[in-house]
């Protein structure tokens, strides 16, 4: 099952306090970005991020779920409804993510 464009233009609007946010659509679902740094994604209708120590500390009861079949487990935001706490969380994160890979040279 697809996301839709409804979902990522909500998760957008939440995100909007937020300089440097982007995304790119991937098999109908969408890889979210936060200074260039891959931060989740939308996966069904549902916002998960990768499951670094900060975001396990900002939301200690979150569940893991998976984004689709073969994938590793990521972190269901739950919260998406509160601007303030999803800002926190991405915010919280970033110093963890890992620095995107350079690309190859053809």
């Amino acid at each position: 099952m697809a996301s839709g464009k409804d979902y990522l233009n909500f998760i957008l609007e939440q995100l909007s306090e937020l300089d440097y946010i982007s995304y790119k659509a991937m098999m109908g679902e969408y890889i979210i970005y936060y200074n260039g740094k891959i931060v989740g994604g939308i996966y069904d209708d549902r916002l998960l991020v990768k499951p670094v120590q900060a975001a396990i500390n900002y939301m200690p009861n979150a569940e893991y779920e998976l984004p689709y079949d073969g994938a590793k487990e990521m972190l269901l935001v739950d919260n998406v409804d509160n601007k303030k706490y999803l800002t926190g969380l991405f915010k919280a994160m970033y110093e963890e993510l890992p620095a995107p890979k350079p690309k190859k040279k053809k």
